[in-house]
């Protein structure tokens, strides 16, 4: 018995890192890229350089544009974080806790947002943006991904809500606590697991989004990093250790938010579906 447990969870394990190698070895090839001639880079991707070589990363830290485009990035990604969370939190709280005719045909409408890509929208999109003077402005950026992150938003949250102790509520009443102020002082605190996973997401989501701001965004001093990173891109060469370095800093915020959160990710995720 015990032999067959040994073998059962080395295969576990040995299938696990299988699938792990397929994140972790493209990780990999980039931050050593960055250290690479371009030569190296073609003939061997995942060797150690023959000469670590600190020019490329040490040029992109000290570009005061790349600093622009990080902060770009984090203005675009941090917004729309914040307006998912409280417009989702908010329209999950009405689903979740008031009955009103409509309800679930609203609730299923709001879901159909899950189901186009965002690409299908791109060009009515870009009209609607530049019929109102958004063009070339953050907004361009942020109130787009916001509409296209609340279906998923409002999805988590109302089943996480949902399993809030009704109690709870009612002896709120009782002592004179209506929806709004209920929502802000106790359903909010409570649901930081969920607020959590939802934040990740989104913002991960918007840190990454390269079509959105190619479309909408014209100027060099309004591009976020993914367009920065087009600047190593010429016509006839492609400094690809630049570039590398490039993409190997621009991922370390996206890690350290994700690694700052993972604890309440599976909480989150997880919260509606057991009850007691």
């Amino acid at each position: 018995m015990n032999r067959t447990h040994f073998w059962r969870n080395l295969a576990r394990v040995t299938f696990l890192c299988i699938i792990a190698s397929f994140v972790l070895a493209p990780m990999l090839a980039t931050v050593l890229g960055g250290f690479k001639t371009n030569a190296e880079i073609r003939t061997s991707a995942l060797g150690l350089p023959a000469h670590w070589n600190w020019e490329f990363y040490g040029a992109i830290v000290t570009d005061p544009d790349f600093w622009r485009y990080l902060g770009n990035s984090m203005l675009i990604s941090v917004s729309a974080v914040v307006l998912t969370l409280i417009c989702g939190a908010a329209a999950a709280y009405v689903f979740a806790q008031i009955n009103f005719f409509g309800a679930k045909w609203l609730f299923s409408y709001l879901l159909l947002g899950m189901m186009f890509p965002f690409a299908t929208a791109i060009l009515p999109l870009f009209i609607k943006v530049r019929d109102i003077g958004l063009l070339d402005t953050a907004w361009a950026v942020i109130l787009p991904q916001v509409a296209f992150s609340l279906s998923l938003a409002i999805l988590l949250f109302r089943t996480f809500f949902a399993q809030l102790p009704k109690e709870l509520f009612e002896a709120a009443y009782i002592d004179g606590c209506g929806y709004v102020r209920f929502f802000w002082r106790f359903t909010l605190p409570l649901s930081a697991p969920i607020l959590a996973t939802v934040g990740v997401f989104v913002f991960v989501q918007s840190w990454n989004n390269f079509l959105l701001p190619l479309v909408v965004l014209n100027s060099r001093e309004a591009f976020t990093w993914p367009l920065g990173m087009m600047q190593y891109r010429g016509e006839y060469v492609t400094q690809w250790n630049r570039t590398l370095a490039f993409v190997t800093l621009t991922i370390v915020p996206a890690i350290v938010f994700f690694l700052a959160a993972q604890k309440y990710i599976v909480a989150g995720l997880t919260g509606g579906a057991v009850k007691g």
